[in-house]
C-alpha cells in the first residue's frame, strides 16, 4: 500500500482517481488547490499526481516549492500539450508527464511502475553488506562504494560515485543538473550546477575506458541526465 497525494482542482477527476486507487489498497489524500497541496506534501507521500493549471499556485510552482523537501515521484497530469510545457515540468523535478484526457489504465500502470522503482531503490539501499547491483558488465557495491566494469575496478571520486549511485538507483528517471547538484552537494553548498556536467563527463570517461561500447548515462537534451541500462 502506498500513500498517494492528488493535487487537482477538478473534483470529479480527483474522486474518480481516489476511488480507483483506494480500491487497489492505496491510501489517498486529495487537495484541490496548490496551497493545500503544498501543505499536504510535507506528510511524506510515496507518489504525487499534480495538475498544472489550478487557481492560486499553479502546478509548476507547487513542484518547485516541494522539491526542496519531497523526493517521491511526481506525475504531472495536465491539458498543457506543448513540448515546452512537458520539458518545463520535467526540468522542475517532475518524473512523468501525462496529457489530459488520459487513459486510466495507462495512468495506473505508470503509477505502479514508479512505485515499483522506488521500492527497488529502497530495497537496495537497505540491503546487507556487500550489496551489488549489476547493469550488464557494470557492477556497483553500494556498501563499499566500489565499481567494476567488465571485471575491471573503476576508481571514482566521492562526488562521482554519489552521482553514479543516484542515477543507477533510479534507472530511466530524468534528473536535471540542479537536482543532481542539490542531492549530491546539498542545498547550502557554494558553487553551481555546471560542475555536474564535468563530473558526468569524468564518470563516462572512466567507464568508457573499460567498456567503450556501452552507454550507461544518457543525456536528455534540455533537461538533464538519466541511467540508461536496466539491471
Amino acid at each position: 500500500m502506498a500513500k498517494i497525494l492528488i493535487i487537482d482542482d477538478n473534483k470529479d477527476l480527483v474522486n474518480l482517481l481516489q476511488d480507483e486507487l483506494e480500491s487497489r489498497g492505496h491510501q489517498v489524500f486529495a487537495a484541490f488547490d496548490g496551497e493545500e497541496g503544498t501543505a499536504l506534501a510535507q506528510y511524506e507521500p510515496d507518489l504525487i499526481i499534480l495538475d498544472i493549471m489550478m487557481p492560486g499556485l499553479d502546478g509548476y510552482t507547487v513542484c518547485r516549492t516541494i522539491r526542496d523537501s519531497v523526493t517521491c515521484p511526481i506525475i504531472f497530469l495536465s491539458a498543457k500539450q506543448s513540448e515546452a510545457d512537458r520539458i518545463k515540468g520535467l526540468a522542475l523535478g517532475g518524473d512523468d508527464y501525462i496529457l489530459k484526457p488520459f487513459s486510466l489504465p495507462e495512468l495506473l500502470a505508470r503509477i505502479d511502475a514508479h512505485l515499483r522503482r522506488e521500492q527497488r531503490a529502497l530495497s537496495l539501499k537497505l540491503g546487507g553488506e556487500g550489496k551489488w547491483i549489476r547493469f550488464g558488465d557494470l557492477a556497483i557495491d553500494l556498501q563499499s562504494r566500489q565499481v567494476e566494469v567488465c571485471g575491471t575496478r573503476v576508481f571514482l571520486t566521492k562526488r562521482e560515485f554519489d552521482i553514479l549511485e543516484l542515477l543507477a538507483l533510479h534507472p530511466g528517471q530524468v534528473f536535471s543538473r540542479d537536482q543532481i547538484y542539490e542531492k549530491v552537494w546539498g542545498y547550502d553548498a557554494e558553487g553551481d550546477a555546471s560542475t555536474v556536467t564535468e563530473h558526468i563527463k569524468n564518470i563516462r570517461a572512466k567507464i568508457s575506458s573499460a567498456d567503450p561500447d556501452t552507454q550507461y548515462i544518457g543525456t536528455v537534451w534540455g533537461i538533464g541526465y538519466r541511467w540508461e541500462k536496466r539491471s
